[in-house]
């Protein structure tokens, strides 16, 4: 599926995804025409699906971070539908993962201080509909955060 040379592209984008494509592809050993075409291949089959920034929410003054495990109440047809359409709408909802077993959705939501999640709680997460049970998370401390793969 990947080529030595894939992987070399690969670890150099992941290590600093800025870079321009003549240096990204320098470092890989190859051109920028020929890093060019094969990040378009991996694009195209679907293995480098885009880059992204990483925001630092604490710069921008978002000081909570929680993580909220969410039961659904599943005797409602569409409760996952509802649900998920109406977290989306919830400006300081980061993340939405979906499980199979007792927790149905994990939200991640950043506020800017503990009245302020309060509120967000209290007047946003606890109107979302079909919710048979929620518990909150509090990050206290990020030990590890690593998204790159060993290619």
């Amino acid at each position: 599926m990947l080529d030595d040379q894939d992987r070399r592209l690969l670890r150099q984008l992941q290590a600093d995804p800025g870079l321009p494509i003549a240096d990204l592809g320098a470092r890989a050993g190859m051109s920028a025409l020929k890093a060019t075409r094969r990040l378009g291949r991996l694009q195209e089959q679907g293995i480098l699906t885009g880059q992204h920034a990483v925001i630092n929410w604490a710069a921008l003054g978002y000081e909570v971070d929680v993580s909220l495990r969410v039961t659904l109440d599943k005797t409602q047809p569409r409760a996952f539908d509802e649900f998920l359409d109406a977290a989306r709408a919830i400006a300081e909802v980061t993340e939405i993962q979906t499980f199979l077993g007792r927790v149905d959705v994990r939200l991640s939501v950043i506020a800017r201080d503990m009245p302020h999640y309060q509120q967000i709680y209290r007047e946003q997460i606890l109107a979302l509909p079909h919710i048979a049970d929620i518990e909150a998370l509090m990050t206290v401390a990020t030990l590890h955060d690593n998204e790159s793969l060993p290619l």
